[in-house]
């Protein structure tokens, strides 16, 4: 009853979707804040502004992993995700370039942010469904390499349009540049197409079938299941939730008392709206309704696995980095390597065409280096391989400071590429193992709030910190930023290892 190994082309046409995926996500990342800035937002603005996209995966993920775990149609449990999500990712990349305004431009990163997330979750359990423990390193690492190979694409897109095919990469005041425009277009077909391959191509296992394989698997391997933890008590949730509402409130009205940045509101309004949803799921408790989504993914927050515990926190220091390289990559360069604060001027243009070249660099490292990491995890173990990636990620964002010439930011791009495989293969072949097969979509889901609670507190202090503590001047984001994925690579220490068997040759790594 085990669990039938995949052969390449199986597992490359259950991933392939991703490539287009990651068009529209790198897209998404590597101009956001240049349109942004086009329509005129401050420097001191964009992290709050980016906070749409991870508000949506906080919202998103979770709903999408809870259905789809109780999905069973004529296309599975997880394709109807990949299709709905990726028409609407289709129209949101032919709409986002075209805001003629900035707010209308934040509404649709929200908008483009949760149709990318309703197809990007299930790809995450698919891989857990489809494949046994000892490919799952190999699953995650097909993965990593679409979405290197997408990435790099869709980076390099503004510059191939201008430098090759000799489209505009400069427009008026207000209006976002025909190369920037064109490959948000190109992206949107990319996208559709490659995920409908992965819908088309790929069969999945009945709900009943792949929980026999999952138990197979657990006896054959000797893989106990973490043990049952009784549910919370309502009086520690109702307890629990009258602490965080009120100290959201009191800390709400310390910010508008004081002046505060108003990037704090999003803080202390999640603070607040933590607490209010511990009080609804005690009164839901009291009267009985808890089969629904909001109680169960609270339930299975309370009780997730030790293993995905510990690994919030690498996750934690890991996207906190990320997100504040993607926020300020642009107004870095454009300022500190080349000498540009002026949107419209030819050199911030030149600066931002370079960006979206050394993103297209990491990223291609990243599917070269994703094919070492299930050989990494043979030799060392999955833990110890990514300790170390996180450290050399960490050095090599630190960096940015210390390399003045924009020429040899390659170098540095070098080790984010390694980092960025390793952030997005490691930790999701660690947890998989720790995962019941009927609950891999909700906890795949929770996963991501390791995600965006990083990005969240970013985006509301990264700014205030900037402003206050670190001149104004983006690139010395950077230097937080490899502090942030140092303390990443400390924290791999804690999660518990599990021996399991890989693919490469049948050796133990946890």
């Amino acid at each position: 009853m085990q669990k039938p190994a995949l052969g390449f082309w199986q597992i490359w046409n259950i991933s392939f979707g991703f490539f287009g995926i990651q068009i529209g996500f790198a897209l998404q990342n590597t101009n956001v804040s240049r349109i942004f800035q086009t329509l005129g937002a401050p420097i001191e603005t964009l992290p709050l502004l980016w906070l749409a996209a991870p508000l949506t995966g906080l919202l998103v993920q979770p709903i999408i992993g809870y259905f789809s775990d109780r999905t069973w149609t004529g296309l599975g449990r997880r394709r109807p995700y990949f299709l709905a999500g990726a028409i609407l990712t289709t129209i949101a990349l032919l709409v986002m370039p075209n805001s003629p305004m900035l707010w209308l431009a934040a509404v649709m990163l929200w908008l483009l942010d949760a149709s990318i997330n309703i197809s990007m979750e299930p790809f995450r359990a698919f891989v857990g469904d489809m494949l046994p423990s000892r490919q799952r390193t190999r699953g995650f690492a097909m993965q990593t390499i679409f979405i290197g190979a997408g990435a790099t694409v869709a980076s390099a897109a503004t510059w191939i349009l201008s430098d090759v095919f000799g489209v505009s990469d400069v427009a008026p005041a207000g209006i976002v540049p025909d190369n920037v425009k064109y490959s948000f277009y190109i992206g949107a077909v990319a996208l559709f197409v490659s995920v409908m391959w992965t819908v088309i191509t790929s069969r999945e296992y009945a709900p009943d079938k792949l929980a026999a394989y999952d138990e197979a698997e657990r006896q054959a391997m000797g893989l106990p299941r973490d043990p049952e933890r009784p549910p919370q008590s309502s009086r520690r949730y109702l307890g629990s939730g009258f602490g965080y509402l009120v100290a959201g409130l009191v800390a709400s009205a310390a910010v508008y008392r004081f002046n505060g940045a108003q990037e704090l509101y999003v803080l202390t309004g999640g603070v607040a709206a933590l607490g209010l949803g511990f009080i609804l799921h005690t009164v839901l408790r009291a009267i009985g309704q808890t089969e629904n989504f909001f109680s169960h993914v609270l339930e299975d927050l309370n009780t997730m696995p030790t293993v995905m515990k510990r690994l919030a926190w690498v996750q934690f220091f890991s996207w906190a980095a990320l997100f504040m390289m993607w926020i300020y990559s642009t107004p870095a360069v454009t300022s500190f390597h080349f000498g540009a604060t002026d949107t419209g001027s030819e050199a911030y243009s030149d600066g931002a065409n370079w960006v979206g070249l050394l993103f297209a660099t990491y990223n291609g490292i990243a599917a070269i280096y994703a094919l070492l990491l299930p050989f990494m995890a043979k030799r060392f173990n999955r833990r110890v391989t990514h300790a170390i990636n996180l450290a050399i990620g960490g050095v090599s964002l630190a960096s940015f400071y210390f390399i003045t010439d924009p020429a040899l930011l390659w170098i540095s791009m070098i080790g984010v590429g390694i980092v960025w495989a390793s952030i997005l293969t490691m930790p999701y072949a660690i947890l998989s193992d720790a995962l019941p097969a009927e609950k891999m979509g909700v906890y795949m889901g929770i996963f991501n709030f390791f995600i965006v609670i990083p990005q969240i507190v970013v985006g509301s202090l990264m700014g205030i910190a900037l402003r206050l503590f670190l001149g104004n001047e983006p690139i010395h984001a950077f230097l937080v930023a490899g502090v942030s994925l140092g303390l990443a690579a400390l924290s791999v220490i804690f999660v518990p290892g599990r021996r399991v068997v890989v693919e490469t040759g049948g050796a133990l790594a946890d």
